[in-house]
C-alpha cells in the first residue's frame, strides 16, 4: 500500500520511491532497495504500476507510475485500512 501511494502523485524511479517514504514518515519507514524492487516488479506483474526507462542526469532510470488498476486497488487497501486503524481504536478505547 505505501509503495502504491508514493506513486499517487507523480511517477517516480526506485529510489525516489524509497525516499519519498522515508521523508513522508519521518525516517519510520526505511525499506533496503532490496525489498522495494522486488515489490515494484510484482506490482507491475499485476498490473497495477506500469514503468519506462528514462535518463535522468545522464543516468538511466527506471520510473514507475499507477495504472487504473493501481489507482483503484489503492482506493481500497486505503478503505481496508480505515477499517482495520477505526476496529483496533475502538478496542483501545474502552
Amino acid at each position: 500500500m505505501l509503495l502504491l501511494a508514493a506513486l499517487r502523485e507523480r511517477s517516480l524511479h526506485g529510489y525516489a520511491i524509497i525516499d519519498r517514504i522515508r521523508t513522508t514518515s519521518a525516517n519510520r519507514f526505511d525499506y533496503p532497495e532490496g525489498t522495494v524492487y522486488p515489490a515494484l516488479h510484482r506490482l507491475e506483474a499485476e498490473g497495477l504500476l506500469r514503468s519506462k526507462w528514462s535518463d535522468v542526469d545522464g543516468r538511466r532510470r527506471r520510473a514507475y507510475e499507477l495504472t487504473a488498476r493501481g489507482r483503484k486497488s489503492l482506493q481500497g487497501r486505503e478503505s481496508e485500512w480505515e477499517t482495520f486503524a477505526a476496529t483496533i481504536r475502538a478496542v483501545l478505547d474502552q
